[in-house]
């Protein structure tokens, strides 16, 4: 039900992130970057380019005038662009809504002129603007009487929610209509289709502006053939290149003469948006279902839950195949948003692991709840962490065997009821066990009064031998204690013994499908059990083999005992630890502790 839930949920996050518009700001960020890649590895040249002729600082000091009686420039540039033979002119300029006439007789006339020359041979396209108030600023009539029908459009812009142009839309009237735009009627007049779209800042080299006042100098020397070489069969723009004044946050930058500039000219972006309409045109949004569609099938991958790593590498997979497909099809034309996809995809994979890690953590509270008393924490630990296979079977590992037994636990428990019994054990072995799990010991069976253990198996010990060394001698330590405690209550001392010995097992689960415990079984266990059984004999409350003197790196603390016989096994050299109460015959140390 859980798993079901989160899959709704991813579905219902795919769908949030299509129709509702927390991703554009993502989506514009991520155009961006596309934008400058293709530009800075891929650019797509241009056919029918177009030609910007600017006016900057330079100009401004060059045409002594101020600007607002450029007219006389302004008709002697479009008599030498249509004289050149330029495909149609556009001027982004404001032109006043007032005639200079009664000021500066003939100023009109000169601009009326140009105007008139050039509309003969070229189509002539006048730029309007608005007022703050965002009402139309009127332009003087005369004007546009002289530049004809269809000669005025709007030099404006689409601007994002962040400040930045990308997109050429004639639809920018507070209700949505459309109004006639500077560079769609430049377009229309050229033969084109005027659409919408995201203005294409892959295609094209940067441009570099003609000034102003060059074209007016080639015009006065009669330099026919250096304004054919510029303007002949291209569409030009003029406007403002100045530093300060009509500029637009863009993201790319596609000036020539300043690479480094954050904001572009007016003019400049009008021209790309023209040159997109006279070429492969404008990048168009994928249909909304493809992109919908695409969430949907990431949030499928809800529905997988490999292991960590191979869902990250599916994950970078996604993201790769994502911004690779979306940045070809940039390159050709189509934007495709693919961040919600992303984001789903990063979703669906994430959350499913959260989900498995978090269910799989409490299965393991679960399973440590439930079998935590019954298997050794080391055991435990290696189911939890999945590397102790379950299946019946094992391996050969190098261990440490330990056997404990209490001595004449047989004639005590004669004496004491059922319940003292358990008690007695119980208050044993919380003391014992503890001792076994501090130095890395696994407790791998209680047999009565007795208790089975093994180092180094199956967690790996870098001295299996000193830690069952150091674990027996806290043993007896403990028991000393205990012992104290026993006979302060008027009962008898507690005697064990403890036989250690190591050596090469088969470690793994013994038993049946329906019922097995973890082990080490062969001969090391069989002569551990020995060994133990020898401390009767010989009164020692600790006794090891060779194999355990060599390893535990204290050998001065142990009696050389010599060749010993062992039950069913050939002799063998022992060592004794802790002689119980200054080694005592075996039948003294039978006695009974006493009721607890």
């Amino acid at each position: 039900m859980i798993r079901v839930g989160g899959a709704i949920l991813t579905v219902l996050l795919a769908a949030a992130l299509h129709w509702l518009p927390w991703l554009q700001p993502l989506e514009l960020l991520l155009v961006d970057a596309q934008f400058k890649l293709l530009r800075s590895h891929v650019l797509r040249p241009v056919a029918n380019d177009v030609v910007v002729v600017g006016f900057d600082e330079t100009s401004t000091r060059v045409l002594r005038e101020p600007l607002t009686l450029w007219h006389p420039h302004f008709g002697k540039f479009l008599e030498a662009a249509a004289g050149a033979g330029a495909a149609a002119i556009g001027m982004d300029v404001v032109l006043p809504d007032r005639s200079f006439e009664p000021i500066v007789p003939g100023y009109d006339r000169k601009l009326l002129t140009g105007i008139l020359i050039a509309r003969r041979s070229t189509p002539v396209v006048l730029a309007l603007t608005v007022d703050p108030s965002g009402a139309t600023r009127p332009l003087l009539p005369a004007f546009a009487a002289a530049a004809g029908s269809d000669s005025t459009g709007y030099a404006l812009l689409p601007v994002d929610s962040d400040g930045s142009v990308r997109r050429f839309d004639e639809h920018i009237e507070w209700d949505g209509s459309a109004v006639p735009t500077l560079v769609g009627q430049m377009a229309r007049r050229l033969g084109r289709t005027v659409g919408s779209g995201l203005i294409d800042f892959a295609s094209g080299p940067p441009f570099q502006f003609i000034p102003l006042q060059t074209v007016l100098a080639w015009h006065d020397t009669g330099d026919a053939a250096q304004l054919a070489r510029v303007f002949k069969g291209r569409p030009v723009l003029l406007g403002s290149v100045l530093k300060y004044e009509d500029r637009l946050a863009a993201p790319v930058n596609l000036l020539a003469w300043d690479p480094d500039a954050s904001n572009l000219p007016g003019v400049v972006l009008h021209a790309q948006a023209l040159r997109n309409l006279l070429n492969d045109g404008l990048v168009q949004l994928a249909p909304p279902w493809l992109p919908f569609a695409m969430a949907l099938a990431a949030a499928l991958l809800w529905f997988w839950a490999p292991h960590t790593a191979l869902a990250l590498l599916m994950l970078l997979a996604v993201w790769i195949t994502c911004l690779a497909g979306s940045t070809l099809a940039l390159y050709r034309g189509l934007q495709l948003p693919v961040a919600g996809v992303m984001l789903v995809a990063t979703a669906a994979l994430s959350g499913r692991q959260l989900l498995e890690a978090a269910l799989g953590l409490r299965e393991r509270r679960r399973l440590r709840r439930a079998f935590d008393g019954y298997v050794s924490p080391d055991v435990m630990h290696e189911i939890l962490a999945g590397t102790l296979t379950p299946a019946l079977g094992g391996v050969k590992q190098f261990g440490c065997v330990m056997f404990s037994d209490i001595r004449g636990f047989t004639t005590l428990s004669e004496h004491l009821t059922p319940k003292q019994t358990i008690a007695f054990l119980n208050r044993y072995f919380e003391r014992i066990v503890p001792i076994i799990h501090a130095h890395g010991g696994t407790v791998v069976s209680f047999m009565g009064d007795g208790i089975m253990a093994v180092f180094g198996v199956p967690k790996p010990l870098p001295n299996p031998c000193a830690a069952a060394f150091a674990a027996a001698k806290a043993m007896l330590e403990c028991r000393s204690r205990l012992t104290v405690e026993l006979i302060a209550g008027g009962q008898r001392p507690l005697r064990i013994g403890i036989g250690l010995h190591a050596g090469i097992g088969v470690a793994g689960h013994i038993g049946a499908q329906a019922r097995h415990e973890y082990t080490l079984i062969g001969d090391v266990t069989n002569l551990a059990a020995r060994l133990e059984g020898v401390t009767k004999e010989v009164g020692y409350g600790l006794v090891c083999s060779r194999a355990v003197f060599e390893q535990i790196g204290e050998p001065e603390q142990l009696v050389p005992l010599g060749q010993h016989a062992i039950k069913g096994h050939s002799p063998m050299e022992i060592f004794g630890f802790d002689p119980v109460d200054g080694v005592e015959p075996a039948n003294n140390l039978q006695q009974p502790v006493g009721p607890v």
